[in-house]
Parts: structure tokens; sequence; C-alpha cells
């Protein structure tokens, strides 16, 4: 009896401890349970963290992406005009105006007036182009201080001062004047006419029929054309002058100024237009290379030096039927470079060098072209036959 009460209740014991286990297992189990959720749980808060960071970021790069688009419409899509016209190529034109340009040369400018017995009898512009230690010289055209007595200049603080007239030279209509450096406010930056592109933007800058009231009025257009021959009326004789032309608003009073590129370089010097009720912008200007030469030569106490022939010439109708004209020698200077060449009163003059000539201001604009001492070609027409001459040019008073 003893024994199976034994064994009862070792089976009592048994089952407790078994039971026992089992609920320590079953708490093993809910407690892995609750572990294997609160790391899912820790996984799926780290998750949500690092999706937020990137959206952050997302918005972040966007708002600034639009902060810099409204700073680049502002300041610069706003005021960009562009216009894009098709040939060959496609060619963009950004126009925001030229008046960094101007800036650079307006203060160079002045307005010239002559006086004859204190009285002001003509005006015109010019501009300082260069300076040394003591003076600041002013280019200008010979036609706009020809024939005057005394010289003013007004700078554009509206100080006015007598000027010095250093040099001239009428066939390139050039004059140069000079004033103490002190007076001077800029100097004009100096470009090349060779580099300019017809199309390219110019700009003028001088006093126009009324200095006191229009003075440094500015103009724009653009090169209309290089390398123009212009007759001109030189010494009561006729030439021709090499021209820019521009179809930037040149008037009476403009002439001397300054002709500028985009960039605010002088590159040439207004000196006429075409006037005429029926033509509207054809102004022209000196190329400003050929310009510096001459002007340089005057301010080293030089006069501009042409080589000379010694034949006079003039033009006329082969017949009384035709319009065209050739031109013919009428005189012949004793032992001039022509006399001892061979060249006869009479003579028909065809060519010069490899170009015809018909006219006497085509013929002194070949001669001009030339430096003393070059060596020339002339053909001429003498008894129904052709003769080349060759010459080598010589100065005025013969010396090559």
């Amino acid at each position: 009896m003893r024994k199976e009460n034994n064994v009862k209740e070792a089976k009592i014991i048994d089952k407790e401890k078994e039971s026992k286990v089992k609920e320590k297992e079953n708490i093993q189990v809910v407690n892995n349970i609750e572990k294997k959720s609160s790391d899912e749980k820790r996984f799926n808060y780290n998750m949500t963290d690092k999706d937020k960071n990137i959206v952050i970021t997302i918005i972040l790069t966007f708002t600034c992406c639009l902060l810099i688009f409204g700073i680049f419409y502002k300041f610069y899509l706003k005021n960009l005009v562009v216009e894009t016209t098709k040939v060959q190529k496609d060619v963009t034109v950004t126009d925001l105006g030229i008046a960094d340009a101007v800036d650079k040369v307006y203060d160079s400018v002045v307005v010239i007036e002559n006086y004859i017995n204190d009285r002001v009898i003509s005006s015109g512009t010019g501009f300082v182009f260069k300076t040394d230690d003591s003076y600041g010289y002013i280019l200008t055209n010979y036609h706009v201080v020809s024939g005057s007595k005394k010289i003013v200049v007004t700078f554009t603080n509206e100080n006015k001062i007598e000027a010095s007239l250093i040099g001239t030279d009428e066939y390139s209509d050039i004059a140069v004047l000079r004033v103490n450096k002190s007076n001077v406010i800029s100097v004009a930056e100096i470009g090349e006419s060779d580099n300019l592109r017809v199309g390219d933007t110019t700009f003028t800058v001088g006093a126009p029929l009324d200095s006191s009231v229009y003075s440094w009025t500015v103009t724009r257009g653009i090169l209309s054309g290089k390398n123009r021959l212009v007759e001109v009326t030189i010494n009561n004789g006729n030439s021709v002058m090499e021209v820019l032309q521009t179809d930037a608003a040149i008037n009476s009073g403009n002439s001397g100024g300054p002709l500028c590129n985009s960039n605010g370089e002088v590159v040439g010097i207004t000196n006429m237009k075409i006037a005429s009720s029926t033509i509207e912008g054809m102004g022209f200007a000196i190329p400003i290379d050929s310009a510096i030469t001459t002007a340089n030569t005057l301010i080293e106490g030089k006069s501009a030096s042409r080589p000379y022939l010694g034949v006079s010439i003039y033009a006329a109708n082969d017949n009384m039927y035709s319009n065209n004209t050739s031109i013919y020698v009428e005189y012949v200077e004793n032992n001039s470079v022509a006399d001892n060449a061979g060249i006869k009163k009479g003579d028909k003059i065809l060519k010069f060098d490899d170009k015809n000539v018909t006219t006497t201001a085509q013929f002194r604009y070949q001669l001009y072209k030339h430096n003393i001492g070059d060596k020339i070609t002339l053909t001429i027409e003498r008894n129904g036959r052709e003769i080349k001459l060759d010459v080598t040019l010589s100065s005025a008073n013969g010396i090559n």
C-alpha cells in the first residue's frame, strides 16, 4: 500500500515537473515571440527614419533648384532678348544694350568750337586718343578746324580749354589738337578697323547740330560696308577716300567724333554723310588704322608725305557720243619721275598697275595708296599703241 502510494506520489511529482517544464517552454516560446516582435518593430522603426531622411533630402534638393532657377530668371532670363536667324547656321544674338561700351569712351569725347574774332563760327567733335608726360592729344577732322583762329574744346565736366593745333592733313581729313594732360578726363581705347565685319554693332558719340543742346549724343547702328570709295573734293580737285560705311545717325557737328565697336573701342573717325531727301542712314568714317598713322606723323612735327609723279592730268570723253571718260596727260614737269620714265603730254592713261582708271579721282587714289620709293607701272595709249612704263615714285621735291 505504502509502495503504491509512493508510486502515485512519484507520478504526481513527475507530472508536476513535466507541467513545470512545459510551462517553462511555453514561457520561453512566448518570450521568443515577443522578442521577435520587438525586433521586427525596431527594424520597421529604423526603416521609417531612413525613408523620412530620403524624403527630406528630396524636398530640400527640389527647393534649392527652384530657388536657383528663380534667381537665374530674375537677373538673366527676364532681361534677355534673343533673336535667331537661320541662313546656313543658327546664329543667336543677345542684346542687353551698349551702355558699358559707351561709358568707356564717353569722357574722352570733346566738343570743338572754332573762333574768329572771339565769335564761334563752327563746331564739331573730337576725342583724346593718347597722352604723354605733359599733353593730351585730340584727334578730329581737318575740315572741323580749317580756317579757325582759336580753338576751344569742352570736356564732359564742362571745363573749357583753349587747344593748340599741332598739325593737319587735308587729303586724309585729319587734324591733331593738344591740351595739357591735367585737363584730360579719359583716353579712348583704340581698336582695329581691319578686324571689323559687316553687320557689327557700331555707335558714335558727338555734338550734332547745336552743341550747347545736343553735346555727347550717342547714336547706334551697324557697319554697313568696308572699303567704300567715296569721291571728295580736295584742293579744288577730286579725289577718292576709302572709308567705313555705317547707318548710325551722323549729323552736322558729329564730324571728328569716334565711331566705336560694341566693346567701346574706336574703329573710325566720323567725317561725312550723304545728305539727300531720298537717302537715309549712309554715314562714313575714316578707318582708325590709317588715321592714327597720320596723327602720329603730325605729332612728330612732320608733314604727311605722299608720292609725286610730276604730271597734270584731266578727264575727257573719248568722243561727243560717249559718256565714258578717260584721263589724259596735260602737262609733264621737266626732270620729274614721270618725265624720266618717258611719259608725254597727250598720253591716254589706261591703267595704274593693274587697275583701270577713268577719272582723275581714281588716279589720285591709286597714286596715294603707295609710298615714296615704290615702283609702279602705268599703261598708256600713244598713237594707237599701248605702252607700259615703269615709274619709281618720289616726293614733291624729287627725293625717293
